[in-house]
């Protein structure tokens, strides 16, 4: 007999708190595309259903969280979490339990777990290229500020890393504040950047803090042309906080930027702002991270014949679909995805202009094993299939 039981699916985003803005994007980038899935008639005639609880930017309350989802409402597969923080206490619960998370989100890499889903980018897939990109445009003079927790902590480990090949390089700067810090916190690190006049400012900052730094910068009428803002998670979620005129000349890396000119974006975001879902979040990294892995699930289960998320998972490692920035694939070894390496420069329009992309889809190299900073390709560069 056909199975016709809904599938329910497992959200953990957070719609209050200080990194509510970018969560929401994940969350309607997957609540969106459950409704494209569900219109088109479901997996297989069955409904794709999300059960949701927001974290409120709680570290402690994603486990909470997730343990409810598994334990009580008896879910597989759970999208969620932003912060490295909020991933690190969901694996061993996902692990213990012998489900699947899938994590929508860039991260500082150095992780691989069974029972989890990379959809962001890995290190080699975003920071190589960012720091190539600005020491040979700016110099290799930098000021990093962060947020005081570990995703900033091994990612400016990594950007330190990578520039020292530079024989001018130097750090002339590292500062932390904590991820509910006050303007004024930022202010006062911004007066110590001023006064070490660095090539560039790499900045590791998250959620709410983010605008905070291009504001200061602003005001202090600096010239990004000279001394630039560098960021891996700086998007147009959080350009639509801070307002263009902060946020212009500045540079992030990213395999997603709205303004990817291809028919798919267009359309995708087309259908996704005349959505009941297009007022309610602003498209990002983020959020095509989740809506490609929402689409990625479906696929799944159209081909496992089974609700057994090992099943689910075996059907997910090596499959390719194809997403807003290209052609994507879930590699078979590592769990992480292969995705399009892009910078793009912050204009005055609140989106970005893509000023590199290497036009080839990039296989994620979350450990760093195979990094070459001389090679115009970075890294290992994937066959793209039919």
């Amino acid at each position: 007999m056909k199975n016709t039981d809904p599938i329910r699916v497992g959200l953990l985003f957070s719609k209050t708190g200080v990194t509510s803005n970018q969560e929401s994007s994940q969350l309607y980038g997957a609540l969106f595309a459950i409704d494209e899935i569900n219109g088109l008639g479901g997996v297989q005639g069955r409904e794709l259903v999300p059960v949701y609880y927001d974290p409120q930017s709680d570290t402690a309350r994603y486990k909470l969280a997730l343990e409810r989802l598994i334990l009580e409402d008896n879910i597989s597969v759970i999208f969620g979490g932003y912060t490295s923080s909020s991933r690190k206490v969901m694996l061993p619960v996902v692990e213990k339990y012998n489900k699947l998370l899938f994590y929508p989100q860039q991260y500082e890499g150095f992780e691989f777990s069974e029972n989890i889903i990379y959809t962001g980018a890995a290190p080699n897939q975003n920071i190589v290229q960012l720091a190539k990109f600005m020491t040979s445009r700016f110099g290799a003079r930098v000021y990093m500020v962060g947020s005081r927790y570990v995703y900033p902590y091994e990612t400016n480990r990594t950007m330190q890393s990578l520039i020292s090949a530079d024989p001018d390089s130097s750090i002339v700067g590292e500062r932390y504040v904590s991820l509910h810090a006050s303007e004024e916190a930022v202010d006062e690190v911004f007066e110590d950047i001023k006064n070490k006049k660095p090539d560039f400012i790499f900045c590791t900052l998250i959620g709410n803090t983010v605008p905070y730094l291009y504001e200061a910068f602003y005001k202090a009428g600096l010239n990004p042309l000279t001394m630039p803002i560098a960021s891996l998670n700086t998007s147009e979620a959080e350009i639509s906080i801070m307002g263009a005129d902060a946020a212009y000349g500045h540079y992030t890396s990213s395999p997603y930027f709205q303004s990817i000119d291809s028919p798919l974006n267009r359309s995708t975001l087309e259908r996704f702002f005349n959505s009941r879902h297009g007022e309610r979040a602003i498209p990002n990294m983020n959020w095509e991270a989740s809506y490609f892995g929402m689409h990625l699930l479906a696929k799944a289960y159209r081909h496992a014949g089974s609700d057994n998320p090992q099943d689910i998972r075996q059907c997910i490692l090596g499959s390719e679909i194809e997403a807003p920035q290209g052609r994507v694939r879930i590699d078979s070894s590592n769990h992480h995805a292969s995705l399009y390496p892009r910078i793009g420069q912050a204009n005055s329009s609140g989106q970005f202009t893509i000023v590199e992309d290497l036009g080839k889809r990039i296989d994620p190299d979350p450990y760093m094993v195979r990094h070459d900073w001389s090679s115009d390709d970075l890294l290992a560069v994937s066959e793209v299939g039919e």
